[in-house]
């Protein structure tokens, strides 16, 4: 039996070497930086198919290279950054870059969720996300349907019973609760329907290296690559992938309207920091879960949200089907409410107050009253979103350090 001549490359090779073509950088080892807003035609007639294609009044063939137009539309750092990103997620096939998460997330429901239709959401969600939900799709024309993470019974009836549904979004683990949905049987509900809604997952927390939407029959995938992908608490980004190139390349002529690619130098340093990822997020799991399980014990900690640590049964059936390892995020919900929290944050000395994770820094927040502080109190009560609730991003820092310095904050409260 003959080798294949083009053997499959794992996802740390294909990122490195296998999806990219020095040729297209005079030679360079790595991608050079292409700072212009334009690009000459070789022909007017190659204008005119640029064009066409760009447009959605033609598609491209199978192998056919398409002249560059405008940095509005796209170029060649937003091109290399997607082929880059492909390999990284086990399913996918296609990427879009945005310029924050949250453009990706707008520009996905704006793509998919038309006026007059609705879409069902998991919740707690980022309070950006919800924000928007409530600030503009609504009086847009887009009504949402909000289901409690993880009852799955819930969302089954949500997505059947909802009228002109056209978009599912969940976001699995949690923010900031880490309760897991099963994907897997949210999108064989959604594909069930005589008109089949997108299934959208909020791979931030989890992905690409620890949770694999796409192999469950998930349609699309949404980063805010600020945080894990790129790592450094440095720059914005937001990503899209999908196993159907189709939904992507809808994405991408809302993303020509829009006018929110991600800039050439976010994507040549974003494109850099891809090699890494997995190392990184292995390391902040592992510190994660060891700190995690020794606060679960400490007396001024009521309780850790860490998938580790799930007692639920369905929880861990989710956690065991979906996930490879918990991951770098957990919760602690202080005794001492408000109070207890504030102090928490007040004598942290090697983790920062700040929000946002993902980062090679560890970092902690009050999430009600920043990232969820947009949620009404009752919103952020049904959510699990408690006065004492502060969630952690635990970087790569040792983890001694980390859990020394946690223990003597919460021995002054």
């Amino acid at each position: 039996m003959s080798k294949d001549p083009h053997p499959r490359l794992h996802s740390s090779t294909e990122v490195i070497s296998g999806s990219y073509d020095p040729a297209l950088s005079l030679g360079s080892a790595r991608p050079a930086v292409f700072r212009s807003s334009t690009y000459v035609f070789p022909s007017p007639e190659a204008a005119e198919r640029a064009f066409s294609v760009a447009t959605g009044k033609s598609r491209a063939a199978q192998g056919e290279s398409i002249p560059l137009i405008y940095a509005r539309l796209n170029h060649p750092n937003a091109e290399i950054l997607e082929d880059h990103l492909v390999p990284l997620e086990a399913g996918a096939r296609a990427a879009a870059v945005f310029n924050s998460g949250m453009a990706a997330i707008m520009t996905a429901l704006c793509t998919f969720a038309k006026p007059g239709e609705q879409l069902v959401y998991t919740v707690p969600l980022y309070g950006g996300t919800q924000h928007l939900i409530h600030q503009f799709l609504e009086p847009f024309g887009v009504k949402g349907v909000a289901v409690p993470a993880g009852e799955i019974e819930q969302l089954d009836h949500a997505i059947r019973g909802t009228p002109n549904l056209s978009v599912v979004l969940i976001e699995t683990p949690a923010n900031p609760t880490m309760r897991m949905t099963d994907i897997g049987r949210a999108a064989a509900t959604a594909h069930s329907l005589a008109r089949r809604p997108v299934v959208m997952v909020d791979n931030t927390f989890l992905g690409p290296t620890f949770q694999h939407p796409l192999l469950q029959d998930v349609d699309l995938l949404l980063y805010s690559a600020t945080k894990y992908l790129s790592g450094f608490s440095d720059l914005l980004a937001g990503v899209a992938l999908a196993a159907d190139p189709e939904l992507i390349g809808a994405m991408k002529a809302r993303r020509i309207i829009f006018g929110n690619i991600l800039p050439p130098d976010e994507c040549w340093m974003l494109d850099g920091r891809l090699p890494t990822v997995s190392l990184r997020m292995n390391r902040a799991s592992k510190n994660a879960q060891r700190i995690a399980e020794h606060l679960a014990k400490h007396p001024k900690v009521r309780r850790v949200h860490y998938p580790s640590l799930f007692d639920d049964p369905e929880q861990i059936r989710i956690r065991d089907k979906q996930c490879d390892f918990p991951g770098g995020l957990f919760s602690l919900d202080l005794i001492g409410g408000k109070t207890g929290a504030f102090d928490f944050l007040r004598h942290i000395q090697l983790t920062r107050n700040a929000v946002s994770l993902g980062g090679v820094e560890s970092l902690a927040c009050h999430p009600k009253t920043t990232t969820h502080s947009p949620l009404s109190p009752e919103e952020q009560q049904a959510a699990g979103i408690t006065d004492g609730l502060v969630r952690v991003s635990v970087g790569i820092e040792d983890w001694r350090d980390l859990l020394a310095d946690f223990e003597q904050a919460l021995d002054k409260l």
